[in-house]
């Protein structure tokens, strides 16, 4: 699956606004590039106030506590609006446990929808709150 593809089974839609969580020189440029090009807006950093469809949040195993950074980034969605954990896939640097993403989940009020392999070297993670409609589609 190439980037666009990966952005598009993401639901990425134009005019979305998606803020972006962990960025580091290890993320996937071409699916931060493909996303952004999708939305049609460039992607927000940590330091925006904005309220946005999407949270891009790259995370890895020494990032911390994966409640507090999934708790954080509920507070910036929309009612409607949906995390992508993106997380380094099975033998990769950094890789996080599905045990761990399992645990961190419910904790941070959250149920998780989807995941794929988004990029080469990083899965997808679909993350909706609770108490939306989204978490049964």
């Amino acid at each position: 699956m190439n980037a666009a593809e990966s952005a598009d089974r993401m639901g990425i839609a134009p005019g979305e606004l998606i803020l972006e969580v962990g960025l580091d020189d290890d993320c996937d440029f071409d699916l931060r590039q493909a996303i952004s090009d999708r939305a049609t807006t460039p992607l927000l950093n940590d330091d925006s106030d904005e309220v946005v469809d999407a949270v891009l949040l790259w995370f890895r195993e020494d990032d911390g506590d994966l409640v507090d950074h999934l708790v954080d980034a509920l507070t910036y969605l929309s009612e409607s609006g949906r995390i992508w954990l993106m997380t380094p896939k099975v033998g990769q640097p950094g890789h996080v446990d599905a045990a761990d993403i399992q645990d961190a989940v419910p904790t941070a009020g959250l149920s998780q929808t989807v995941s794929f392999l988004a990029a080469p070297e990083w899965s997808a993670t679909r993350l909706v709150a609770r108490k939306s409609s989204q978490a049964k589609k």
